[in-house]
């Protein structure tokens, strides 16, 4: 069927050429061209470029994809929309296949696509993360285990931690979707980092928000932007320094920690439909920003063409920023969402954990507020999309996007400690769990 498509489709394309079309211009001069599409006239005129990037096997693959679907009731612009999703999920299914990891688990990869479940995974992060699908995970957002800070984050050394920290960071590179976001929380730290002295003398401020930037970058992601969570009055009088208000003595208390927001880039410069026409007749035209490749669009026959004849121009982040939104209700940011974090100095409470009677009511010795993953699953992700926690902890970011329609996934180390903790929490919010159980998937991996 591939070598004989325009054979294939004369017809239909002949009658879809024949139909009646016009141009006009638009209040902003651009070139308005109006005809009616569909699926067999984007396959015929696109076969040429199919041909160089897609093999025989993957364009009949996208021809049962496409044709899946009933175009009937179809516009134009759904039926563009659905041609290059399903040519984008091949070009994605290639690239995954040649950079999976040995460690690929297929079952557990095929799990994470059930979305009325929150998934528990038992084990070391790196390891959970070798297991995963390559550019599958649509956000990554989580508070890591700081420096010495608990009983269960424990190095010799700042090194050590933190090159345990680039192993994680490295490896999430690889399954974090292209053009997607990490969004990571952190706080600067008064700690002895070993590197000099074991003393209790060593305590010096150590700027954790700082070195994970470094690696961040080093790692290949771009450095976004660094919102200041304001976490109020501090909880020390330390900074008192028992009354000695004379020069040299006296240094406020850190109240707050960063949410680091990082940007994955990868370069690809394999061509993609114009989102406007559907065609693949695309020149490149620069990079809009680091790793992002444009396009531009050089069918003469697009709906919408600049005042000088120029077509569209656009990268796959443009695309998904401006065309997978469809105008419900579901991917809505509400007023005050935007309001609360429309400043980069945010403020809002710790979770309260200790109640007046000393006990722990929510189990985990540093539970992560609702507030910061709220604001990374709606302003980074489509209802649907996956939303990863690598240091799930008490599991709230997976419970948050659970909760706003996405597929929330946790990895968490210490079985034994929190397993009933986790069940009770996802209990409450009412989730649906596999077979009565709370656990999708169970893996227990280097487990405590």
């Amino acid at each position: 069927m591939a070598e004989n498509l325009v054979s294939l489709y004369e017809n239909e394309v002949s009658e879809t050429s024949s139909r009646k079309s016009y141009s006009k211009a638009d209040n902003a001069g651009r070139i308005i061209n109006s005809y009616s599409i569909n699926f067999k006239y984007l396959f015929s005129s696109n076969e040429k470029e199919l041909k160089k990037i897609l093999t025989d096997n993957q364009i009949l693959e996208l021809e049962k994809n496409v044709f899946s679907h009933n175009e009937e009731e179809l516009d134009n612009s759904q039926i563009i929309r659905i041609f290059g999703n399903e040519y984008l999920k091949i070009i994605k299914k290639i690239y995954q296949e040649e950079n999976r990891n040995p460690e690929f688990d297929a079952a557990l990869n095929k799990g994470f696509n059930n979305e009325n479940k929150i998934h528990v995974v038992w084990g070391n992060c790196l390891d959970a993360l070798k297991r995963m699908e390559t550019e599958s995970i649509q956000l990554m957002v989580t508070s890591p285990p700081y420096y010495n800070a608990r009983e269960y984050s424990q190095w010799a050394d700042i090194d050590l931690y933190l090159d345990d920290m680039r192993k994680i960071i490295r490896e999430s590179y690889r399954v974090l979707d292209n053009h997607r976001v990490w969004v990571w929380n952190v706080g600067d730290i008064f700690d002895n980092d070993r590197k000099y002295t074991k003393s209790v003398w060593g305590k010096r401020r150590i700027p954790l928000a700082a070195y994970f930037t470094k690696i961040f970058e080093e790692e290949g992601f771009e450095f976004v932007d660094d919102i200041i969570w304001d976490k109020g009055e501090v909880e020390s009088k330390r900074q008192m320094n028992n009354g000695m208000n004379v020069p040299f003595y006296q240094y406020p208390l850190n109240c707050y920690e960063h949410i680091l927001i990082f940007h994955k880039h990868r370069l690809n410069k394999i061509r993609i439909p114009c989102p406007v026409c559907g065609s693949l007749n695309v020149n490149g035209n620069t990079q809009s920003g680091i790793g992002v490749q444009s396009w531009e669009c050089k069918n003469k026959k697009c709906f919408v063409r600049s005042p000088n004849n120029r077509g569209k121009r656009f990268s796959a982040r443009s695309n998904m920023m401006q065309y997978q939104f469809e105008g419900d209700d579901k991917n809505q940011i509400d007023d005050n969402l935007i309001r609360k974090w429309r400043r980069d100095i945010v403020q809002f409470s710790p979770v309260i954990k200790i109640n007046s009677a000393g006990k722990n009511l929510v189990g985990h010795s540093a539970p992560f507020p609702e507030d910061i993953p709220e604001m990374a699953v709606k302003y980074f992700t489509y209802a649907g999309e996956k939303v990863l926690d690598p240091f799930a902890g008490s599991f709230t970011s997976p419970i948050v996007a659970d909760k706003l329609g996405r597929i929330g996934i946790g990895v968490e180390l210490n079985k034994s400690s929190y397993k009933d903790i986790i069940e009770k929490r996802v209990n409450s919010r009412n989730s649906l769990f596999n077979d009565g159980t709370e656990i999708l998937c169970e893996y227990n991996i280097n487990p405590q």
